[in-house]
């Protein structure tokens, strides 16, 4: 319908879809079936080539032609106003009397543009005009079986496309929702993924980086007094900017840091540790039940490793400190992860200004754990990250 498809538009704008049609078949349909009686009841009456039954078939044809998308851009109450003109210009002209069912499209095409209480009003007057001339033609006419048939007919009509209407409504006002539903969920997973290469990108790249730059500063340092110490940095910082490549590789192509295909993460976490210990800052590391690694999976095993990263590098840039421990605990049904340094510390509200220790505990959320921070100014600093075991499907643990 003309009328419906300028519905559609509006209410698909919210969602951004294109202008659709529900039961763009109706109205056709009943144009050929009117057609086809008119045209066999004028045959019948040796009236086939009269002008009545030509008018009757422009008629016919101009009401088709108000369903091509063209006109949808008429004002609603200007098409649903030519529309009922030609639908009496063509009962008037109809050898049948079948067109008269055409009525039942003027409250169906005016719920798609005016809404469900102007279809039943426009229902009532169809109603009311059949009755009036009912009436003027007959005034006994409800004695006529067939005027009564007729009647009849007209409000079974009315009821079955009022139906229809509010069915093809119901269905396009949910196919917006669903349409606006899914842009709502691509936009969440769009921002979610950002969210997460934005974390990987600071956790790796920024952890690389820091690692570089005091490595270079020690070699510069070293240069003149232990040429063999400098040689070292410049080794460790080569090393670090190789890693440092490999993490952008890996963010580019939008993956996690893979324990699966890479070391375990007890290894990894001694790579980190190794990284960080040197002659001003002395860093060990300890693990617990390593045999239980198999009861975490992938994005458990490298939220582990990323916030161990991020506190490192933390230690690295900010506390000043001289020692630095790490801790793995690994159980049945819980893994803590403890950072612990005696460095300058910081105090309350510090944590939440920085993104790393943010990124710390959006990874853990997510996951269904938590993130502790201990720190006082010159009490060193605590972070304690703990995450929930889940068993991967290839068996439970030990």
């Amino acid at each position: 319908m003309a009328t419906l498809g300028m519905s559609d538009r509006r209410t698909s704008t919210a969602t951004g879809s294109a202008p659709s049609r529900p039961v763009p078949w109706v109205a056709p349909l009943l144009y050929l079936a009117v057609l086809l009686a008119g045209l066999t009841a004028a045959a019948h009456n040796d009236a086939l080539f009269t002008p009545r039954t030509t008018g009757f078939v422009a008629g016919l044809l101009l009401l088709l032609l108000l369903e091509r998308k063209p006109l949808w851009s008429w004002p609603p109450v200007a098409l649903l106003a030519v529309r009922l003109c030609l639908i009496v210009a063509v009962a008037a002209l109809d050898e049948s009397g079948l067109s008269r069912a055409l009525l039942v499209l003027v409250p169906f095409t005016a719920y798609f543009a005016f809404g469900r209480t102007v279809a039943l009003a426009l229902a009532a007057c169809c109603v009311a005009v059949v009755l009036g001339l009912y009436a003027l033609s007959e005034p006994t006419w409800y004695l006529d079986p067939e005027y009564v048939s007729d009647l009849l007919m007209l409000l079974i009509g009315l009821v079955l496309a009022l139906s229809m209407a509010a069915v093809a409504i119901g269905e396009q006002r949910g196919r917006a929702r669903l349409e606006e539903y899914a842009a709502r969920v691509a936009e969440l997973s769009a921002t979610n993924e950002r969210n997460r290469l934005a974390r990987d990108i600071h956790d790796s790249l920024g952890h690389h980086l820091t690692a570089i730059a005091v490595q270079l500063e020690k070699a510069d340092a070293f240069r003149e007094h232990d040429p063999a110490a400098a040689d070292q940095a410049v080794a460790d910082a080569r090393h670090s900017a190789g890693l440092a490549l490999d993490d952008v590789r890996t963010s580019v192509r939008a993956l996690r840091y893979d324990h699966r295909g890479g070391p375990p993460l007890p290894s990894a976490l001694a790579e980190l540790v190794r990284q960080l210990d040197d002659s001003e800052v002395r860093a060990s590391l300890a693990v617990q039940g390593e045999a239980y690694a198999r009861r975490y999976g992938q994005p458990s095993l490298t939220a582990l490793y990323r916030a161990a990263q991020e506190a490192l590098t933390n230690v690295r840039r900010h506390a000043g400190a001289r020692r630095v421990t790490v801790s793995l605990a690994l159980s049945a049904d819980r893994a803590r992860l403890v950072v612990t340094d005696d460095g300058r510390g910081f105090g309350p509200g510090v944590a939440d200004q920085g993104f790393g220790l943010k990124g710390i505990q959006e990874r853990a959320r997510l996951l269904g754990g938590t993130v502790g921070v201990d720190s006082a100014p010159g009490a060193g600093t605590r972070i304690t990250v703990e995450i929930p075991s889940d068993v991967p499907e290839t068996g439970a643990g030990t």
